[in-house]
């Protein structure tokens, strides 16, 4: 590109073109900005055609960053980090990561949003982007009398996460995979009010350096603890802890719940009594299908469970359609006439099925609100795990303490 940024302006509309602020985007995206070749296919694919407004259109957002076009930052902070432009892009490009690290450059610029200072303080002061008490973090469990978690007596360590630890509703989800646990056998315990945030947060947001600082200093912490397996309520907190980590992330291995349930199950681990004949539909969470195309191990659980029949939606596994809570967008408004899972609980209705069933307290929050807008009154959003404990865990024997209780 030829820098004319000596060149006098003749017209008020004339934009100079500046080789420096091209560097800065390529830094800020790792580069990887470079391989859109503006081709609009993800704007094409970008769930928001499906409600209120315009897609998010990637390639405009790349050349006014180039270009330094007042206001062309706007654009970075609507975007979910779904994925689905990501499977259909020829070239490949991790649009999700090229949008994150915009937001990076964004923060650097202060152009960023105001209110999302305030998540970022409440993760340094309060240790969880909901700004609660660190003190209250293990409050979940009240009466479960779950262990600290030890390598001579435990396997796993229970990663709750900061939603599950401090929203109501997802709290229930934490107490579930509990009782899943204990059913299985699995010898866990928990960090207690000690489990750091994971840095999901942060990172959705566009903070990399904080995120990193964050991520390193929970390895350690996890080094320390003799943490080499670890299972997460929360898809996000997989995400991170599986993907995020580099190299420190080696020193343990990580699954989401549905996939140790899954192995369970598969090892006679794990059964259920069953449910009086009922169906339910599966929300496939963005940061399960897509991320880590995982959409087997939620529905073998789900075909464990007798008299459940599963109907599924139109948009499923590696097709579904976003819930509207990733990428950080669970610290920002969205309008209620933009939000996806309204869009989501109206082909969770027509299926017909009394569940809508998902495996992500993100998802269980937007599509609640999604169910209530859309006005589906016969069908009940449930996490997985708590849909599990409603059939009737069945343990296998055991010698472990730890999973003897109810």
């Amino acid at each position: 590109m030829t820098a004319l940024v000596d060149r006098p302006a003749t017209a008020a509309n004339v934009i100079l073109l500046d080789d420096d602020r091209w560097d800065r985007v390529l830094a800020a995206t790792h580069g990887e900005a470079a391989a859109c070749y503006q081709c609009g296919t993800c704007t094409a694919t970008c769930p928001w055609g499906l409600v209120a407004g315009p897609s998010i259109g990637v390639r405009s957002v790349i050349r006014e960053a180039q270009l330094g076009i007042d206001g062309w930052a706007e654009a970075v902070w609507r975007c979910t980090t779904c994925g689905a432009c990501e499977a259909r892009c020829p070239h490949q490009v991790p649009i999700g990561e090229v949008m994150l690290g915009l937001r990076g450059l964004a923060w650097r610029e202060r152009t960023a949003p105001g209110e999302l200072s305030s998540v970022l303080w409440d993760m340094h002061w309060d240790g969880n982007p909901w700004g609660r008490p660190p003190s209250t973090r293990s409050a979940w469990a009240a009466g479960l009398d779950i262990p600290r978690f030890d390598p001579g007596i435990h396997t796993t360590l229970l990663y709750i996460g900061c939603t599950a630890s401090y929203d109501r509703r997802a709290q229930k989800v934490a107490r579930a995979v509990v009782g899943l646990m204990r059913a299985g056998g699995v010898p866990f315990g928990t960090l207690g009010d000690d489990e750091p945030c994971c840095g999901d947060p942060a990172r959705s947001l566009g903070n990399d350096a904080y995120f990193e600082r964050i991520a390193a200093a929970n390895a350690a912490q996890f080094k320390v603890a003799g943490v080499t397996d670890i299972v997460t309520v929360s898809p996000h907190c997989y995400d991170t802890f599986s993907s995020h980590y580099g190299a420190a992330g080696d020193q343990f291995q990580v699954r989401h719940y549905s996939q140790l349930a899954r192995d369970l199950i598969a090892e006679g681990k794990l059964t259920f009594s069953g449910l009086e004949a009922t169906s339910a539909t599966f929300h496939d969470p963005c940061y399960l299908a897509r991320h880590h195309d995982e959409t087997e191990a939620p529905r073998a659980m789900l075909a464990a469970i007798p008299g459940l029949e599963l109907a599924e939606m139109e948009r499923s596994r590696s097709e579904t359609l976003c819930c509207g809570g990733g990428g950080g967008r669970m610290w920002m408004e969205t309008p209620a006439d933009e939000r996806f899972a309204t869009a989501r609980a109206r082909e969770a209705a027509a299926t017909g099925a009394a569940y809508l069933v998902t495996t992500c307290p993100h998802c269980i929050s937007c599509l609640e609100d999604g169910v209530s807008v859309a006005g589906a009154r016969d069908l009940k959003v449930i996490d997985l795990a708590e849909l599990a404990m409603l059939a009737g865990c069945v343990s296998a024997p055991t010698t472990s303490p730890e999973a003897s209780h109810d």
